[in-house]
């Protein structure tokens, strides 16, 4: 029982920083995937800031980018891959008796490459599309599953507020973005059917973002500050002016949820780890009471011929045995509380090799370091007092 009671604080010590590290790993994961689902070396374009009563409403308030600006944009910013506009409004969908309201989305073609999305039914619309201004339309995975509900959509026709739009295609499933929207709760058309059919003239050649793609990670911040100075110039903006845009960089701003994700699980793993040193303090005051317990054991073995080294080793292996057993119990409860972690709260959670090694590896070392000077203690007894001792 005091032996059990002793491994408590290793149990719970690797426990608690194998259940920490999963958490944030799990943590860090689920942004990666996030950041994939969005596409790779993204920059976006907002419109600028409309302000009312000297308070400025936020970004996107006033329409100040164009189709032009997109194309100026791929065109003559060298670090830039590709670029589309995009406007969008939340519009009722209706097919037969079953409707849905969505975010409607009008690009281009290259906006799929742009966002790395594919297709898993059907096809896209296609450059002529865009130049004819055809009524077609790509459904995302959840609008498809609740118009259709396990149908193939392809070849429907849909009526997005009250106008035909046939269904060419189906998009992968993206999930969620780094806000938590769903991202296959939308409806692609071409951006000129957008503008004419469904959003109003008011709207025309305006669009709500431009979609930038990088040609590299390492072009992001030439092409951020390409863009600016473009649109600068494209805006008149002068050097003292306010810019009418913004252009933010995805992949930097999820590099830095990231970060702070990292930061966090090494700051509570550090904090689980004190119940480690705890644990190992627990371990040398039990091996201290079990040298007094056990003086006369160790006065008949040395008087028989047992050397200091022997006594020594003696105790560090059994204040090691207790941090190894310790430290396996405890990895099977970081485990499980990983799973409970994730069953209850719905977090991902990834048990890592190099979670278990740190936490196992680190009880180990605590065992030896504080089973050393009891060991010492005792492996310094005189045998003659030893023997004597009551």
């Amino acid at each position: 029982m005091r032996s059990a009671l002793t491994m408590l604080g290793m149990i719970i010590g690797v426990g608690s920083v194998i259940t920490m590290m999963a958490v944030g790993t799990g943590a860090g994961q689920k942004i990666s995937e996030q950041m994939a689902s969005i596409g790779s070396n993204l920059l976006i374009a907002f419109p600028g800031a409309a302000t009312a009563g000297g308070h400025s409403m936020g970004a996107g308030t006033q329409s100040t980018l164009t189709v032009e600006d997109s194309e100026a944009i791929r065109t003559e910013c060298s670090g830039v891959k590709d670029a589309a506009p995009l406007v969008n409004k939340a519009l009722q969908v209706v097919y037969g008796n079953q409707n849905w309201s969505t975010l409607v989305m009008g690009t281009t073609p290259n906006m799929l490459d742009i966002r790395d999305w594919g297709v898993s039914a059907g096809r896209p619309f296609g450059w002529e599309d865009v130049r004819s201004a055809t009524k077609v339309c790509m459904l995302g995975q959840t609008v498809a599953n609740n118009l259709f509900f396990g149908m193939n959509p392809v070849g429907q026709t849909v009526r997005i507020k009250n106008v035909p739009f046939a269904v060419i295609g189906v998009l992968k499933k993206k999930g969620q973005n780094p806000s938590g929207q769903d991202q296959d709760d939308t409806i692609y058309v071409p951006i000129t059917t957008a503008q004419k059919r469904l959003f109003g003239s008011q709207l025309y050649n305006l669009v709500s973002i431009i979609f930038i793609k990088a040609k590299s990670f390492e072009d992001l911040e030439p092409a951020e500050r390409d863009i600016t100075s473009l649109l600068q110039q494209r805006h008149h903006i002068g050097p003292k002016q306010d810019n009418d845009f913004t252009v933010r960089n995805l992949t930097a701003i999820i590099q830095s949820a990231e970060m702070a994700v990292g930061i966090l699980t090494t700051l509570l793993s550090t904090i689980a780890s004190v119940s480690l040193l705890v644990g190992g303090i627990g371990i040398m005051n039990i091996m201290l009471v079990s040298v007094t317990e056990r003086t006369r054991e160790i006065g008949i073995r040395m008087s028989v011929g047992a050397k200091t080294s022997d006594i020594r080793f003696q105790f560090i292996v059994e204040a090691l045995s207790l941090s190894l057993i310790g430290g396996a119990v405890g990895i099977a409860i970081g485990a499980g509380g990983s799973w409970l972690f994730t069953y209850f709260a719905g977090w991902p959670t990834i048990i890592t090799a190099w979670s278990i090694f740190m936490a196992f590896g680190f009880s180990v070392l605590v065992g030896i370091f504080f089973g050393f000077y009891p060991a010492y203690k005792a492996s310094r007894l005189n045998p003659i007092d030893a023997l004597r001792y009551e």
